[in-house]
């Protein structure tokens, strides 16, 4: 996905739903502070978004726009209408959003996560597409491991055990591909 189609994502979802704002978690929310982001962190097809007043409406969002949509069909991309409990984030992450609006959004306004968010709500989910893009956050540069270890414990929603392998997890792909043996 490239930073417009991203951007049409979002006057598509503010169309639907009659909102303003906008909350762009998972892989695609690297474009709002890197637009031209590496194809590495472009790989999927899909943004997931959220109103951020009304994440009730995102149902209404994966209906019109969402996977096998006339609109998937059309462009080649979708959205996923998500809500705010799909990522576990740190409590503080909306300080340190990307605000992406200008017109290609139609002014309408989407906030994208920071790296650091981005890479802690990608290795909370675990899944082997997540190891893979967290690790390339890593050898990037986008994230330092210290600035990530920071912010763990301000994810109230994990208790102790949880935020303990979440270091070691993270700690082992800052490493690299010989840490994953």
């Amino acid at each position: 996905m490239t930073r417009e189609e991203l951007e049409h994502i979002v006057r598509a979802s503010a169309d639907i739903t009659d909102q303003y704002e906008f909350v762009v978690v998972g892989s695609q929310s690297i474009l709002g502070a890197l637009p031209a982001a590496p194809a590495v962190f472009r790989a999927s097809r899909e943004a997931d978004i959220y109103p951020l007043q009304r994440p009730d409406l995102s149902d209404a969002i994966d209906g019109a726009i969402g996977e096998g949509s006339q609109f998937h069909e059309t462009y080649g991309y979708y959205a996923q209408g998500v809500g705010p409990e799909t990522a576990v984030l740190p409590d503080d992450w909306m300080s340190r959003v990307h605000r992406v609006q200008g017109p290609g959004t139609d002014g309408k306004v989407a906030y994208c996560l920071d790296f650091a968010d981005l890479m802690l709500s990608k290795a909370v989910a675990g899944r082997e597409k997540d190891r893979v893009f967290c690790m390339a956050m890593f050898s990037h540069g986008l994230v330092a491991l210290h600035e990530v270890l920071a912010l763990i414990p301000r994810m109230s929603t994990l208790d102790r055990t949880e935020q303990q392998r979440l270091r070691r997890t993270l700690a082992r792909w800052a490493a690299g591909p010989s840490s994953e043996r």
